[in-house]
């Protein structure tokens, strides 16, 4: 059975060598290169790398594509607010655990974090700060020469006239589905 994964830069590339931020932005350039030569890209990427690209903001949607689990536990918490519940009986602020390599440590969502409670009234602040780590933050320098390996090749005012969605279908075409392979794994 075939699974339809989709590539997102990953926070652990610094330990598998030392140089990753290369491969990063001669994977962007790559990118770029492909699709200056209308050559599809053999794999997607998570959608919001594509609202990257062309410079749209991110929406709090994008963050299940990324970590299922963390965007329905803000999601919990969103209900709670919605429905009345006083989120500051919860004692959470403005930090989240990070782990990298079994190390966990606590990381700031915002300066001065670890002393801000989270509130029904900045609920909306937190969910943000929360969206901005995972989606950038983590992987800011992966991002960034993501982004500017890609920009090398395809001048990013180019790219002004596509939605995300219609990127995407330009550098990476339609998914094909063996009928076969899906009929037997339904």
């Amino acid at each position: 059975m075939h699974v339809f994964h989709k590539f997102h830069p990953s926070l652990f590339a610094e330990f598998c060598c030392e140089d990753h931020l290369v491969y990063y932005r001669f994977l962007g350039r790559v990118m770029g290169k492909a699709m200056f030569d209308r050559q599809l890209c053999n794999g997607h990427m998570v959608k919001h790398i594509y609202k990257h690209l062309l410079g749209w903001p991110i929406q709090f949607r994008d963050l299940e594509s990324v970590d299922e689990d963390y965007y329905k536990n803000l999601r919990m918490l969103q209900g709670m607010a919605e429905g009345g519940d006083d989120l500051s009986m919860l004692a959470l602020d403005f930090t989240t655990m990070s782990e990298v390599m079994g190390v966990k440590s606590e990381v700031e969502l915002v300066k001065g974090g670890s002393d801000i409670e989270v509130t029904n009234d900045n609920f909306p602040e937190y969910v943000e700060a929360c969206l901005k780590y995972k989606l950038m933050d983590m992987v800011k320098p992966q991002l960034n020469e993501l982004l500017l390996g890609f920009f090398d090749v395809i001048p990013e005012p180019l790219l002004t006239i596509f939605d995300f969605q219609e990127l995407e279908l330009l550098m990476c075409g339609l998914p094909t589905i063996k009928m076969e392979d899906w009929y037997l794994h339904w």
